[in-house]
């Protein structure tokens, strides 16, 4: 579904990604890892159209999508929640969501989609006329998933949705990724936490100084001792622990 092949990016001189190749397969959950800096995050910006590359092809369902707009990759259903969440504060959440639906041109449709987010994020709905900006951090998580399912993707870019949410939080966020799989949605997960990103994922590449070091289905790097060693820690839950759901 999404391909890159020896993806190279930059920021003017400084080179983040050395020739990365990777593959999101549809209805999969996939998850990439790595330390700060690693270019996690560039990878996803490249994708999404905000870096283009210098080498390298990227293709999203068959079409070749480097160098395109961020709005004409969004059209074609792939689309990314950033970093930070960055919902608009002085807008309600149904305005938030709104906003999501740029490009649904039909009202019919809009309305469908809307009643389905809040259908599977009730504290969205009741919420729906507070001002963005006082949601907790949790809820501005949720909220920024909800607006992006308004534009009805294909496949979700989700750029470490867990940062600086409370553990209760972070579990719900995470059973919220595991909807959108069951729904249909295809999910390419950039997380800092290892441990619950690789519980998660259906298969994951670990991401060192811009190039793509290890590669494995979830539960093998999740059990892989250089994996645990570097990213882990001492207190990382035994490979056959699952997530609650």
């Amino acid at each position: 579904m999404l391909k890159l092949d020896r993806v190279v990016a930059a920021y003017d001189d400084v080179v983040c990604l050395r020739g990365i190749s990777l593959e999101v397969r549809r209805g999969e959950i996939v998850t990439l890892i790595g330390a700060n800096g690693a270019g996690k995050s560039t990878t996803l910006k490249t994708v999404s159209g905000l870096l283009t590359p210098r080498e390298g092809t990227i293709e999203f369902d068959g079409r070749a999508i480097a160098g395109r707009s961020p709005d004409a990759i969004v059209a074609l259903g792939l689309v990314q929640v950033p970093e930070g969440r960055r919902v608009f504060p002085e807008l309600s959440v149904e305005d938030n969501l709104r906003v999501g639906a740029y490009l649904v041109d039909k009202r019919a449709k809009l309305r469908t989609t809307l009643a389905e987010v809040y259908r599977r994020f009730p504290r969205l709905e009741e919420r729906r006329a507070q001002f963005a900006g006082t949601l907790s951090g949790g809820e501005q998580q949720l909220l920024a998933f909800g607006r992006a399912m308004m534009s009805q993707p294909k496949l979700l870019m989700l750029d470490e949705p867990s940062l600086g949410l409370a553990p209760l939080m972070v579990a719900e966020v995470m059973r919220s990724i595991r909807v959108f799989r069951d729904s249909g949605v295809t999910v390419f997960l950039v997380e800092q936490n290892a441990n619950l990103a690789l519980r998660l994922a259906d298969r994951a590449y670990v991401m060192e100084t811009g190039n793509i070091t290890m590669s494995g289905s979830g539960a093998q790097l999740l059990a892989d001792e250089r994996v645990r060693a570097s990213y882990l820690g001492a207190k990382a839950t035994s490979p056959g622990e699952s997530l609650g759901r």
